[in-house]
């Protein structure tokens, strides 16, 4: 099948790189690890509970032993854990994920209980008790496009979660370096049919475990330099803490979540994973997410978004991803197997020319958006950029 080859990052190196929603990040060793420059934006599109608290609890100390593992060092660091580096006592390398949720629980540097104020502490608790039953659930499904749980334990007032470490880097990565090659299409419409039909496989038995995944994003697809793709860091302790929890800030995806993740009370399921691919598939065709769920319900520009597409890829994949991003969740594939069946359907492939006056269409609506774009920057009676 196609291969995510020539577009990977070159690790190693030190540097920055601006996300698409212009976010700084730095290239660190190995991994992409988040600065804090610009981190007040409500727009980073990547994890937007990084921004919960100011002051983040610090990371367990390198060589620190918990459940008889020894860590290395700090891999990433969210608003809902840390992911450490870490070898168990055969010298076997895993990574292991910290339930540590930065706005409800704080730690200073060299110690191992993380402190909870007690306003906080049933909610604490709560998710902890969401983050214990993931890493279960977890634990039971061997796929490869799932990440693997190989064990989880209770230590230090909190709960840790030991996976497969994996050496690779997150499809994010992949589109920010291939949209940056300037080319007609980001990706080759064979490759995105054939990493999502990897993808499905994996969430397919996620849900025939009565799991969702609930953060399925770019950042969140990891390929392995073997050229797997798996899905990583499940969202379902920071869904409980959404749901249960009064944050000014969301912990939700903008752009990648399904608007009935923004209600408290509307009923998720597989739609609402399916929802996320969509926009995965369209963050792969364009080269940045989609408008996030409340604009596209206040005016839906989706269907234009899709339409300069035309020609590019086929009407088939265009159509997929417009059915699995319908606001309406009754109105997207209610199963994976739905998804499956519709995205296999490659030999079918048709592609539409704009007609003139679709063109002069589009035109037009491009000019009145970089119009309005202009008009918002430029300076104010103030002096100041609006």
């Amino acid at each position: 099948r196609p291969r995510l080859r020539v577009l990977a990052l070159h690790r190693g190196i030190t540097g920055h790189a601006v996300n698409w929603h212009g976010v700084l990040w730095r290239w660190g060793r190995g991994e992409l690890s988040t600065v804090p420059d610009g981190a007040h934006c409500l727009r980073d599109a990547f994890n937007p509970a990084q921004i919960m608290s100011k002051v983040k609890p610090a990371p367990l100390p390198p060589d620190t032993v918990i459940g008889g593992y020894r860590i290395v060092r700090k891999l990433a660091a969210g608003g809902f854990g840390v992911v450490y580096l870490a070898v168990d006592n055969d010298g076997q390398q895993v990574a292991i994920k910290e339930y540590l949720p930065s706005s409800l629980a704080t730690r200073g540097a060299g110690e191992l209980m993380p402190v909870i104020q007690p306003e906080k502490l049933s909610l604490y608790r709560l998710g902890l008790k969401s983050f214990f039953e993931e890493g279960r659930s977890l634990a039971q499904i061997s796929h490869p496009s799932v990440v693997s749980v190989l064990n989880f334990f209770r230590e230090n007032e909190t709960v840790y979660m030991v996976m497969n470490y994996l050496e690779g880097a997150s499809l994010q990565d992949y589109i920010i370096t291939a949209r940056d090659l300037k080319k007609e299409k980001v990706f080759r419409e064979s490759t995105i049919r054939s990493l999502y039909d990897e993808i499905l496989r994996g969430l397919r038995i996620v849900h025939q475990h009565k799991m969702l995944h609930l953060d399925i994003k770019p950042a969140n697809i990891f390929i392995t330099d073997d050229n797997r793709a798996v899905m990583i860091d499940f969202g379902a302790a920071r869904e409980v803490l959404s749901k249960e929890g009064n944050f000014i800030r969301p912990m939700y995806t903008p752009g990648f979540a399904a608007p009935e993740m923004y209600r408290r009370d509307a009923s998720m399921g597989p739609w609402t994973d399916i929802y996320a691919i969509g926009a995965c598939m369209y963050a792969c065709m364009q080269g940045f997410p989609p408008n996030d769920a409340p604009q596209r319900l206040e005016k839906d520009r989706l269907s234009l978004s899709l339409a300069r597409l035309r020609a590019v890829y086929s009407d088939n994949l265009i159509e997929v991803v417009e059915w699995c991003m319908s606001l309406d969740p009754l109105s997207r594939p209610q199963s994976v197997f739905a998804l499956q069946k519709e995205l296999s359907r490659e030999s079918e492939r048709r592609y539409t020319k704009l007609a003139v006056g679709e063109k002069v269409r589009l035109q037009f609506d491009n000019i009145l958006s970089d119009t309005r774009g202009t008009a918002r920057k430029a300076p104010g009676p103030g002096g100041k950029a609006k």
